[in-house]
């Protein structure tokens, strides 16, 4: 037996209902992100060879779905800057200064939804306000709705992953070195990865 009891709807439909999308008016509600079920990571170009790989290890966050009226799902999510890991501690250590996040006058960084839409099945897209360092700009999270299930406490639980791409220099986050054969040291795209695991308010 798996851990969770899945209730995703997995009946074949007519294709005009698989259009859109499987029925999730029964999981409208308030929900809370479960960070010790969830990541929140990034991945940038380093040397102009490889990507360097990090996530966020503490953040809040919390949703609001309406399974049937996507349109009026909302999110909100607040990430501690100090939390940045990349499994190399001097380099988290330089991303925590002026350098780039400067977390000590700007220690949160927050996400609030401004609209939401379903695209079509099982894919959402959320529209909203990104502030860094003072700065706020929209982005655009591209999601897949990733399943429904009761875990063994019987907490009601809702799944979602996807992400964005953005450029770290609209938020100020301009710090870069040239390399000797040409480009320079770090990439300005940033790309932005979630897996979340939210739990419905009793």
């Amino acid at each position: 037996m798996g851990i969770f009891n899945r209730s995703k709807n997995t009946a074949t439909a007519a294709p005009a209902a698989a259009v859109q999308g499987p029925d999730l008016a029964h999981l409208t509600g308030d929900y809370t992100i479960d960070s010790t079920h969830s990541k929140i990571g990034f991945a940038v170009r380093h040397a102009m060879v490889t990507n360097v790989r990090g996530e966020f290890t503490e953040y809040e966050g919390k949703l609001h779905l309406d399974g049937a009226n996507p349109a009026a799902s909302t999110a909100e999510l607040v990430i501690k800057v100090a939390s940045i890991h990349t499994n190399q501690a001097q380099r988290d250590e330089h991303l925590r200064t002026g350098d780039f996040f400067e977390a000590e006058t700007f220690p949160e960084i927050t996400f609030k939804s401004t609209s939401a839409e379903q695209v079509n099945g099982d894919t959402y897209r959320l529209h909203g306000d990104l502030t860094i360092k003072a700065t706020t700009r929209p982005v655009v999270l591209d999601l897949e709705f990733t399943g429904a299930a009761t875990d063994l406490y019987g907490a009601n639980r809702v799944g979602f992953e996807g992400g964005t791409s953005v450029d770290r220099t609209d938020w100020g986050l301009t710090y870069n070195a040239a390399l000797e054969t040409g480009g320079v040291l770090i990439g300005e795209k940033v790309k932005l990865t979630l897996d979340i695991s939210a739990v419905r308010a009793s």
